[in-house]
């Protein structure tokens, strides 16, 4: 609905367009009404308001009746079916013969008396808050963590992998296989990696999902007296925990991966051992130029791909007219974010 002095002054807009020769219908589209629109609101040389506020409409013939509503209400909120919706209520009803509104009516009834809610003991669905951002500007800031099952050759049994990975430089930090889940065991794996990496003054964020192992009072323990600071993402959302699932990805669907399963638990490290060798060393990872983990991991991506960009200027120059545009982008990649914020979110936050 338009007010009257926004009417009067679209108006003017549009006569003043006329008057300088542009159609009164195209001059109409370029404020967003009709040519009808304009000619309803225009009666002779006044602008008239807009009555649907005013005016008076009669009742529909098929409202229903005071008590013909709350025979609705004290059905629906009658003991045997105050737990149910009215999608449930009707065919009930209907099996007993009984008819005494249609199933829209009743929820349009139970709306207006605030009753259209859930019904029962079952609890609205819950929202949880997005997980804290965290950036990655060197390797050692922020680590991602998870565990995944590796297929035996008894149906049912599995092998637990405990991962640890860096997500500055997707670098596996470290890694077991065990016969189960447990707090107990990923707090001892963690205290280890912390000592092979040797960063003890400057302990890193852990991220991970929520399973129990994560939440476990012997890990969160453990994490405080390293001084490590917990991530955790959101109940059932595997996109905040994206880098962990990125690995298990890679590591489930390499060709070497053994669709039988492992025949012992020795057999399941042995083969893990093989492959962290192979992702940190010797895999060019498509997400940081296609360089390996192990080199981005100390710094040497930067002087790989500068000879990689010097290399592709070289035979630019030599063969320019090969070259429609700039070469082939091998600039280091930056920081990275683990669950950056939406754009709308970073712009509300900054307004």
């Amino acid at each position: 609905m338009t007010l009257v002095s926004e009417r009067e002054q679209l108006i003017e807009w549009i006569n003043e367009a006329v008057a300088t020769g542009a159609r009164r219908r195209l001059a109409c589209d370029e404020v967003g009404i009709s040519l009808r629109t304009l000619q309803r609101w225009m009666n002779g040389e006044r602008v008239e308001a807009d009555a649907r506020t005013t005016c008076i409409r009669p009742e529909p013939g098929n409202k229903l009746s005071v008590l013909e509503r709350q025979q609705v209400l004290d059905a629906c909120n009658s003991p045997e079916y105050a737990q149910l919706p009215p999608s449930q209520i009707v065919p009930r009803l209907a099996d007993k013969g009984i008819y005494i509104a249609s199933e829209s009516t009743m929820y349009r009834e139970l709306k207006a008396q605030d009753q259209c809610h859930r019904r029962g003991r079952a609890q609205a669905p819950g929202k949880h808050k997005a997980p804290t951002s965290y950036r990655a500007e060197s390797a050692n800031q922020v680590w991602s963590w998870d565990i995944t099952y590796l297929p035996t050759h008894v149906r049912g049994q599995f092998y637990y992998l405990y991962l640890f990975e860096d997500i500055y430089s997707r670098k596996a930090v470290g890694w077991e296989v065990y016969e189960q889940e447990s707090g107990e065991l990923a707090a001892g794996l963690l205290q280890r990696i912390v000592m092979t990496e040797q960063c003890f003054s400057n302990p890193p964020v852990l991220h991970s999902d929520n399973g129990a192992p994560m939440k476990s009072l012997t890990l969160l323990t453990k994490m405080y007296d390293l001084g490590i600071t917990p991530s955790r993402g959101r109940p059932r959302v595997s996109n905040d925990n994206p880098y962990s699932e990125s690995l298990f990805r890679t590591l489930k669907y390499c060709p070497q991966w053994p669709a039988e399963g492992f025949a012992t638990l020795d057999d399941a490290r042995v083969w893990v051992r093989e492959f962290i060798e192979w992702y940190n060393h010797h895999h060019c990872h498509s997400r940081i130029r296609f360089v390996t983990p192990a080199q981005r991991h100390r710094g040497e991506d930067k002087m790989i791909l500068k000879k990689r960009h010097d290399l592709y200027e070289q035979a630019k120059q030599k063969r320019p007219e090969r070259w429609s545009g700039n070469t082939r982008n091998w600039e280091p990649v930056g920081a990275v974010n683990l669950n950056p914020e939406r754009e709308d979110v970073r712009l509300k936050k900054a307004a």
